[in-house]
């Protein structure tokens, strides 16, 4: 019973906390930061040794992997091969080599410690960083892009630490053990391809032919842990195969369904990642060493900005180097698994460890506010006007959004084409859906009633937005989401006769459209009105 009241009381203070830092603009991360801190102070309850607390924090990280990943295909990623190999690889290597000479030289740590410590506080955190940057569209921008790419060679770069604290508590030959990894990483790779091709896509098709949602979802999840369990498998992280699991699908027509599908569950499982950051945190050793902890937090940051921005600065626009250098300056939440790992192998003492993990937390704290300020903070130091680059995930501008391939979409479609105009369809029927695509339509699978869907097929910038099936309370659902995202969108919707037409007046819809013989031309003569 004390166990469920101290979950009924963290929810609680999650909520309240959240509502009142929601007011401020303030991100979610720091209402679940908070909630951790007190639940582990008031309720004397400190659960960062539990390992189900672990898996379950670490499998949003897994999920906000996935979901990034959907966004970037590997044609994409052959156009970041800059970004994630060279400019991550030379920041983890001057970043970690230059923490390490500091650890060895000013505070007497012997080589083997020094080099996991540099390391380790090279990594920044994916969690914070990708959550922010989604929430508030930046990780399409151009800084925005050189983020992702680092955190993805950091989230590889993981292995070979991994792999160094091995070393230096085993016998192990280097050259042996590189081999195997490589190896791993070509097995890796070609096994995810083969899946890709000839299990997964099969699978979520059969999935969609069930009509079930809870169906579709059960089988997307099973897609998300078969790759993160392959990934394990062959030595690399979780979140890693969990990317790896969303580009395979980045191509396909299903990820605007699945994203909008799994936001919910990502972002509450995140929430409890957050939450036992917050757990972690000693308030007594952090009050006792208070200005060690400080020092290191501004040190780390400090320095870390600055070595980013130097890489960077030379390629990249002075501002666009400043801002991916701050965005990047915490110390990520793996660098709390390193340091365990280093305790436990007797490569640092309990002491250090306290501090740094003490440390990561609290510049993970500093992080969101850094974000959420990082066009105001780059303003102080770069003046001038510079328009960066923003890549958005769709070209869709001042289209017409079409809800539906049945006989009446397919009519609509063939006339938005010979006249010329923009348009996207979104079909929830997997047998439309694909002969939409036989047809060399620019159809998409989803749900037209979820907002996350009509986000990513551009609903701010759409011209007009025309509902050709007739379930009235599905077109009653799919308004209220239009309208909620794009309150003066142009809505035409069908309906059967004028007793229907009555049931929807009280919606805002621009144009009800009662069946008639010429009701494609109708609805297309108020939809050229529109774009008129």
């Amino acid at each position: 019973m004390e166990q469920v009241a101290i979950i009924l009381g963290a929810i609680f203070i999650a909520s309240v906390f959240n509502i009142i830092l929601k007011k401020f603009d303030f991100p979610t991360a720091i209402g679940y930061i908070l909630t951790g801190i007190l639940v582990a102070e008031f309720f004397h309850l400190n659960v960062h040794n539990s390992q189900t607390l672990d898996h379950i924090s670490e499998f949003g990280i897994v999920l906000l992997m996935f979901t990034i990943g959907l966004e970037f295909s590997f044609r994409e990623m052959e156009i970041m091969k800059r970004e994630v190999f060279i400019y991550g690889f030379f920041q983890v290597l001057i970043t970690g080599l230059f923490f390490a000479l500091i650890a060895n030289a000013l505070f007497g740590f012997e080589i083997k410690s020094a080099i996991i410590i540099g390391f380790a506080l090279s990594l920044s955190s994916t969690a914070i960083v990708l959550k922010i940057l989604n929430e508030n569209g930046d990780i399409h921008a151009t800084y925005g892009r050189k983020a992702l790419g680092i955190l993805l060679f950091q989230d590889i770069a993981v292995i070979p630490l991994l792999l160094m604290i091995e070393i230096f508590t085993k016998d192990v030959a280097i050259g042996k053990l590189l081999l195997h990894t490589a190896l791993n990483m070509f097995l890796f790779f070609a096994l995810l391809l083969f899946l890709g091709k000839f299990v997964i896509d099969h699978l979520l098709r059969y999935a969609i032919f069930s009509k079930t949602q809870e169906i579709f979802l059960l089988a997307t999840f099973f897609v998300i842990l078969l790759s993160s369990a392959i990934s394990a498998y062959f030595g690399f992280s979780y979140s890693l195969g969990a990317f790896f699991a969303g580009m395979l699908l980045a191509e396909s027509h299903y990820k605007y369904q699945i994203e909008a599908d799994l936001a919910p569950f990502r972002d509450l499982l995140l929430g409890i990642f957050f939450f036992s950051v917050g757990n972690r945190m000693d308030l007594e050793l952090i009050a006792s060493h208070f200005l060690t902890v400080l020092g290191v937090v501004v040190a780390v940051m400090l320095i870390k900005a600055f070595i980013i921005y130097m890489i960077l600065h030379r390629f990249e626009q002075k501002r666009t180097a400043f801002k991916t250098a701050l965005a990047l300056s915490q110390i990520g939440e793996f660098a709390l698994a390193l340091f365990v790992l280093a305790l436990n192998n007797n490569l640092i003492d309990n002491q250090t460890v306290q501090i740094l993990s003490s440390a990561v937390v609290v510049s993970m704290i500093i992080t969101p506010f850094i974000l959420k300020n990082l066009k105001k903070i780059a303003d102080l130091f770069f003046k001038e006007p510079v328009r960066e680059l923003k890549i958005v995930a769709t070209d869709f501008n001042n289209h017409m959004i079409v809800g539906g391939y049945g006989p009446l979409g397919k009519v609509l479609a063939q006339s938005l084409k010979k006249r010329g105009f923009e348009y996207v369809i979104i079909e929830h029927d997997l047998a439309l859906y694909e002969e939409g695509i036989k047809n060399g339509e620019p159809i998409f699978f989803g749900n037209m009633a979820q907002r996350a869907v009509l986000e990513q097929l551009g609903i701010r910038q759409a011209c007009a937005v025309v509902i050709t099936f007739h379930n009235l309370e599905k077109i009653r659902l799919v308004t209220q989401a239009v309208l909620d995202m794009a309150p003066k969108a142009h809505v035409v919707a069908r309906v059967r006769d004028d007793s229907e037409a009555e049931v929807l007046k009280d919606l805002p819809i621009k144009d009800i459209v009662i069946t008639t013989k010429t009701l494609s031309k109708e609805m297309i003569d108020r939809l050229l009105y529109c774009h008129l």
